[in-house]
């Protein structure tokens, strides 16, 4: 006989009740008020002096007190690579599991457990090659997960090889006349398999890394985090147009929803929409301000936010556009997967065990003798 989690039934009702619902509604709250030094664990932080993994730590402690969450009701699961410590120094619940299969743990924690925040934490080689149909798969089915993709465009803990988002003609320990691969542009693929919430962000910018961290985790469904992060031990100085005082203004574009689409130092630079469709770059005393393109981050087709993606060069990264691409409501997986469960113990006449066992164990079952 399999008797369901108690409480599981109403808990499953409740989260099927309103897809658009913040995914925090069902986490217990603390009852007492927490503060950074509360998620921090008595572990030594240990990455290379100087990793850009120290700021995304320290944003992420600092900015789940403002959750009101009980922390044994926030799990962190990581895979391999040098982000994956990252849950040993949460002084939350986290596991460390195995090389790019994250995604599909969290999702099992996620739709059984509705009780939960679910974050998974990854990297550009974990997540976007071994693990590659595990993360496009849990941005389709929009499970209720946060995903934070650190992105350094190399391979870190294996000492320096080349990965999936490593710029073409890129000199590494496996790749010493360059890489010939063509890389992954990691919010171009997440737009592609139709996922919710699409953010990218940059370690060095706390600010803007804990607004999109706020905006992620009231989201329901799968949210993407792509974290620009310096490895500066084996890719040293990848982004540093973008985070250059003297570069960065004329190449970072903040995307702000409801707002033309403008940057440089002055805002004299602008995104203006061509007449095949495609998206440029324009001087706006040149195009005028009636050209710029206004910034939809909830438009229901997913496209110029793939256009606006695809502005970064990926080898110079110039013109690189940050801050969250799309957020749109639709049915999370673990919502519908509540109600279908919901339904059909209503239709045996009650929510007892008995009835799930009776939908569980239907007509395709067989007794298999010794």
């Amino acid at each position: 006989m399999i008797d369901p989690a108690p409480g599981f039934a109403s808990i499953a009702k409740a989260a099927a009740q309103d897809a658009t619902a913040d995914p925090l509604a069902n986490v217990p709250r603390t009852e007492i008020p927490l503060k950074a030094k509360d998620f921090k664990t008595d572990q030594e932080v240990r990455w290379c002096p100087g990793c850009g993994d120290y700021a995304v730590l320290a944003a992420v402690q600092s900015f789940l007190p403002e959750l009101e969450l009980r922390r044994e009701n926030i799990v962190f699961v990581s895979r391999i690579g040098c982000s994956s410590r990252l849950p040993y120094y949460m002084n939350t619940y986290g596991m460390h599991s195995i090389h790019g299969r994250a995604p599909a743990i969290a999702t099992g924690l996620a739709i059984s457990r509705p009780d939960l925040s679910v974050w998974v934490v990854t990297g550009d080689g974990d997540a976007l090659s071994i693990g590659g149909n595990h993360l496009i798969h849990a941005l389709r089915r929009n499970v209720n997960l946060k995903i934070l993709l650190f992105n350094n465009r190399i391979y870190g803990l294996t000492k320096g090889q080349y990965s999936p988002t490593s710029e073409q003609g890129k000199v590494t320990k496996s790749t010493p006349l360059g890489s010939l691969d063509v890389p992954f542009n990691p919010v171009s693929l997440a737009l592609g398999a139709e996922a919710s919430f699409v953010a990218r962000t940059i370690d060095t910018d706390r600010k803007h890394l804990t607004s999109v961290l706020r905006a992620a985790a009231h989201h329901r469904g799968t949210a993407l985090i792509e974290i620009y992060q310096n490895c500066n031990i084996f890719n040293d100085g990848a982004f540093e147009l973008l985070t250059s005082p003297n570069t960065r203004d004329d190449t970072v574009i903040r995307l702000e929803h409801g707002e033309p689409i403008r940057f440089g130092a002055e805002g004299q630079r602008g995104v203006a929409r061509m007449p095949d469709g495609t998206l440029r770059v324009v001087d706006v005393a040149e195009s005028g301000t009636k050209a710029l393109l206004v910034h939809d981050a909830h438009a229901a087709n997913p496209e110029v936010g793939f256009a606006l993606s695809r502005l970064a060069d990926p080898t110079t990264l110039h013109t690189t556009a940050i801050g969250i691409y799309r957020d749109v409501k639709r049915a999370s997986y673990d919502d519908l997967l509540h109600k279908q469960i919901a339904n059909a113990v209503n239709d045996q006449g009650d929510g007892s065990a008995e009835a799930l066992q009776t939908l569980i164990a239907g007509n395709d079952t067989w007794t298999v003798s010794a």
